[in-house]
């Protein structure tokens, strides 16, 4: 008995480093962790390995890396209007996704989405990855395969509170918004914020794109919204006529493994998600992603000045 319990032990302990046994080397276990979301990564260096299976292989076979995302979320994923097919799809999470597809080996074609189709888009075999500036969230990362985070918000400041500046002397923190209508992006971080910490409001407004945030607040549909601070401070600071400011020294405050943008697939796809977390361990140890992400948000603010 005391035999079994020890080579049980150590076939728990083999599993738990990502390797198993069973006579002989079975290779690489793909596993997400306690969260839901994969920590682990592949060897990107020879591209797609050769014993690649799911849809990882199927990619390889088709040549093609699909991507879905939002393109209404600058400096992550917009639209150039001077520029058209797929070039007009920029920013920071499209040259992750360009990346992702260069270490691949395939061509990468963007798929332009509205926010609140794109899990389900990837869950149906849309697209094989979902790169929008998605957040982690349990309730998410229990239909589809997550990646490990790739951009943080600096001085760890992730969501604030959005208003019109004229109210900045009334509305100075979630106690204010008793009686007021406040607003949220559908499926998102911030709306899951907002119904966590806010019981006391009239009514809860939640569009579909960030844009119709923006607006709900700007034009008195809603009173407040609970945004990404580092996004909306670009578009406060790059749209001064819509009239809108952040609540200073307003934030909500996150456990670790909720901090960070993420990747998507289908639920399951763990190789596949190992593959992309290869890709942002280079981008990370590089820097690249935050030079990408202030080069867009200068671009951004050109388009908006033309």
């Amino acid at each position: 008995m005391k035999r079994r319990m020890i080579a049980l032990a150590l076939v728990l302990l083999l599993a738990c480093t990502g390797y198993a046994e069973s006579g002989q080397d079975s290779g690489p276990v793909y596993v997400e962790n306690e969260w839901n979301f994969v920590e682990g990564s592949l060897d990107i260096s020879g591209g797609i390995p050769e014993d690649a299976g799911g849809m990882l292989a199927a990619i390889r076979e088709a040549g093609v890396l699909r991507v879905g995302t939002e393109p209404c979320f600058p400096p992550q994923e917009f639209i150039d209007p001077a520029l058209s097919g797929q070039a007009q799809y920029v920013g920071s999470d499209v040259e992750l996704a360009r990346r992702v597809a260069e270490r691949m080996g395939v061509a990468l074609e963007i798929i332009p989405m509205e926010f609140t189709h794109v899990l389900d888009a990837v869950a149906d075999g849309e697209c094989d990855l979902v790169i929008s500036a998605l957040s982690y969230i349990p309730d998410r990362a229990a239909k589809v395969t997550m990646s490990k985070g790739y951009h943080f918000s600096e001085g760890g400041v992730g969501s604030g509170l959005l208003i019109r500046a004229a109210d900045a002397g009334t509305i100075t923190g979630l106690e204010s918004l008793k009686g007021l209508n406040i607003a949220a992006q559908s499926g998102s971080l911030q709306e899951a914020l907002a119904a966590q910490n806010i019981s006391e409001y009239r009514e809860f407004r939640r569009p579909d794109a960030m844009q119709s945030v923006y607006d709900a607040v700007s034009s008195g549909l809603a009173d407040a919204a609970i945004v990404d601070v580092e996004s909306t401070r670009s578009y406060v600071e790059n749209n001064p006529e819509k009239g809108l400011a952040l609540v200073e020294g307003v934030h909500f405050s996150l456990e670790p493994q909720f901090d960070g943008d993420r990747v998507a697939a289908k639920k399951g796809e763990l190789q596949l998600m190992y593959f992309v977390n290869g890709v942002i361990d280079e981008i990370l140890e590089k820097g690249e992603y935050r030079k990408w992400y202030d080069a867009y948000e200068e671009y951004a603010k050109r388009i908006d000045a033309e």
